[in-house]
Parts: structure tokens; C-alpha cells; sequence
């Protein structure tokens, strides 16, 4: 069992990488310099959720979706506040969630001959890749939904 305050400094770690390499990958993408800092935030965000999670023996799958979940909420809210397209944000932030890693294995192992643990890998990218997509389709609907409510009862 390792010390509460070692688990929460290396969970600092995590989101300053994140955070960073978020920021690198919004250069790469020409993201205005104003939204380097809240693409950085929004990366991060979501890799942190992802990482708690399946550091407390959550799947992949069901913490990829939370991550990208928690990521899209909060792109949505960095372009509501920044007025910009929220896909500045979903583009670089969705960075750390790519399972680009495992997807490399499973072509490994498909190019030796391994079969089996090809397939493995290969399934396992296609449902975390889905469970992003469908994370944040569902922070999509979620700030349609409330804007339309919103709207509706202001209206009234």
C-alpha cells in the first residue's frame, strides 16, 4: 500500500504532463496563442479523469469515456468563455486519451504473427476509440440540451 501523499504527487505529475504535452500538440495544430493555456487545461482535465479512474481498477474502456466526457464539458465551457470554436479545444485535448500506444502493439503483433494478442489490442483501441467518440457526443448533447432549456425558460 502506498502513502496517500506519494498517490496525490504523482497525480500532480500526470496532470502537469498532460498539461504539457497538450500545450505541444496545440503549437502542432496552430491553435491560437491566446488558447494554449486553456487547451492545456483542457487536456489535462480529461487525462486526469481517465487516469484516477483506471488507477482505481475502472476499465479503460468505461475511464476513457469519463475522460473524454469531462473533456468535452470543459472544452465547451473554455469556448463559451473564450468565444471559439470548441473543436480548438477537442482537437489538441483529446490528445492524451488516444490509446495511440496500443494500437501500435496490436499492428506489432499482427506484422509477428501474433494472432491472438493482435485481436486483444486491436479490439480493445476500437472500444476505447468508440468510448472517447461517445464521451464526447454525450458532453455535446449535454450543453445542447441545457442551452435549449435554458432558452426555453427564459423565454417564458
Amino acid at each position: 500500500m502506498s502513502h496517500p501523499a506519494l498517490e496525490i504527487g504523482w497525480f500532480i505529475v500526470q496532470f502537469i504532463t498532460s498539461f504539457f504535452a497538450t500545450i505541444f500538440f496545440s503549437v502542432i495544430f496552430n491553435a491560437p496563442r491566446k488558447l494554449l493555456l486553456p487547451c492545456g487545461i483542457v487536456g489535462a482535465v480529461g487525462w486526469i479523469v481517465y487516469y484516477v479512474l483506471n488507477t482505481y481498477d475502472i476499465s479503460a474502456v468505461t475511464a476513457s469515456f469519463a475522460g473524454a466526457l469531462c473533456l468535452g464539458i470543459t472544452a465547451h465551457l473554455m469556448s463559451r468563455y473564450y468565444k471559439q470554436p470548441v473543436i480548438i479545444f477537442y482537437v489538441a485535448g483529446i490528445i492524451p486519451l488516444v490509446p495511440g500506444g496500443m494500437a501500435y502493439d496490436a499492428t506489432k503483433n499482427l506484422i509477428i504473427n501474433d494472432y491472438p494478442t493482435a485481436l486483444q489490442n486491436g479490439v480493445k483501441v476500437t472500444l476505447i476509440s468508440g468510448a472517447i467518440a461517445f464521451g464526447l457526443i454525450f458532453a455535446e448533447m449535454i450543453f445542447h440540451s441545457f442551452f435549449r432549456t435554458r432558452k426555453y425558460f427564459r423565454r417564458r
